[in-house]
């Protein structure tokens, strides 16, 4: 199974928190891949190039994504079949974002991760969402980066990716 990583609007494909995550998924014998949004500013964009990533591989993939990454793995999984997702602090209810509703993960195992002290996405934004989805969801004392609870964040993927492989 193939797992496909979504960084968020500023930051990289080989940050420390998908390099740390990467590192747990390769050790459970998955492959993966970090896709790079460097310039691609638009999210719908970047789910595009998320959606042709997945569409050369006809078996679901494992997609995690944070902030706009998740957003986009959010947007791909309602185009093409995906596994699993795994989001971390996730860019939904907020403007500048075209699909604001009707995400259908009924039958797509997953996990949020989202900081209490959240200054990008307000959490109630991410409760309702959860709620609304009903999925798996892990809030955390932290901010929009998580980095201070990547530990925390390491263990919950650990138990996400268990679930998937079973």
């Amino acid at each position: 199974m193939k797992l496909i990583f979504s960084h968020g609007k500023e930051s990289g494909p080989y940050g420390h928190k998908i390099i740390t995550l990467a590192q747990i998924a390769m050790s459970k014998g998955l492959h993966v891949q970090s896709l790079d949004y460097q310039g691609i500013a638009d999210p719908e964009a970047r789910a595009e190039k998320l959606i042709e990533v997945l569409s050369l591989s006809k078996e679901p993939h494992l997609l995690v994504g944070s902030s706009m990454g998740a957003y986009v793995s959010l947007v791909a999984s309602q185009t093409v079949p995906v596994a699993g997702l795994f989001l971390m602090a996730p860019a939904v209810g907020l403007p500048g974002y075209a699909m604001q509703e009707g995400f259908d993960l009924q039958h797509i195992p997953t996990t949020i991760i989202h900081g209490w002290r959240d200054e990008v996405v307000p959490v109630s934004h991410v409760v309702t969402f959860a709620g609304t989805h009903r999925a798996n969801l892990h809030v955390l004392d932290s901010d929009h980066r998580l980095s201070s609870v990547l530990p925390e964040v390491s263990v919950q993927f650990l138990s996400w990716l268990d679930s998937q492989l079973r």
